[in-house]
């Protein structure tokens, strides 16, 4: 079976999905590694650049390299960017995918629209409708609900306010966190997951996790997660009925860097649970 049939065969498999779960969410992940990620190590081993596929028809952040893992015959025309570092963002790679509505940040927005008019002059594209989203918007697309929250993350634009999200769909109540050195208290006031006011616990939780068990010092702490600062944020959540998760369920970590993490088999063998490592291709149901 070749690899367009196995991707066609994906994305008909994404369709069906949502009716055959009921409220359920389907998350596909496009790319789950950080910006030392530059292509294939010499055993082979790859992460693209972070970026996840939902219900097949919405993406958070995306960059050219996770163009060919999106399944043949779907054709998502709605992206929301976390912030402008360029393993998130493309404006090129967003035109040629055919993206025709993106979801900004208001702090950064008048330069993406800046970068989409270049990118079309250069592409011959006509460029999408950006929208901005600040702290604590709502907005709703193909049946999902996106809640823009802020994250613990600099950019080279001081102004420049990185967001993480809140999805819902029915029941479900995913939060997904890259880039961000743990959970913004405001964040987690409008995700419903502070203990310290009234809320609805998430029911599911992908978090970035740049740095691996072994640098909880490092310098990068003040703007990524750590392995543990994913594992403590867990802890916490669970302790306090903030965090709902299935029987048997998991804490899927992104964002993974090449040169502070190990291989695959040892992150599967070493992380301890619900924490599991995500990989390009994975496909979840978020019941």
């Amino acid at each position: 079976m070749n690899l367009r049939i196995l991707l066609t065969s994906a994305c008909l498999l994404l369709q069906i999905l949502p009716l055959l779960a009921g409220d359920g969410l389907t998350l596909r992940f496009l790319g789950t590694g950080a910006a030392d990620w530059n292509g294939p190590d010499g055993d082979g081993s790859y992460r693209r650049t972070s970026s996840v596929l939902l219900d097949g028809t919405v993406l958070i952040d995306f960059n050219d390299c996770n163009a060919d893992m999106i399944p043949e015959g779907c054709h998502p025309e709605v992206v929301f960017y976390t912030h402008s570092h360029a393993d998130h963002y493309n404006a090129s790679a967003a035109l040629k995918q055919g993206l025709k509505k993106v979801y900004v940040s208001a702090s950064w927005a008048e330069r993406a629209v800046r970068d989409f008019a270049n990118a079309s002059e250069a592409t011959g594209i006509p460029a999408p409708e950006i929208i901005r989203l600040a702290v604590g918007d709502k907005v709703c697309e193909h049946g999902l609900t996106f809640t823009a929250l802020p994250a613990n993350h600099a950019t080279g634009h001081l102004d420049e306010v990185s967001l993480i999200y809140l999805v819902e769909k029915g029941d479900v109540r995913l939060l997904y966190a890259t880039d961000t050195g743990g959970i913004m208290a405001v964040a987690a006031r409008l995700a419903g997951i502070d203990a310290h006011a009234p809320g609805t616990p998430i029911t599911a939780l992908v978090m970035e996790a740049t740095m691996g068990t072994d640098y909880d010092e490092d310098f990068r702490i003040y703007t990524h997660s750590s392995v543990g600062t994913v594992l403590r944020t867990v802890h916490v959540l669970l302790k306090t009925g903030r965090l709902s998760l299935p029987s048997g369920g998991s804490v899927y970590l992104t964002h993974l860097a090449r040169t502070l993490h190990g291989s695959k088999a040892e992150l599967d063998r070493t992380l301890p649970a619900p924490l599991k490592a995500a990989y390009d291709g994975l496909e979840l149901i978020l019941p």
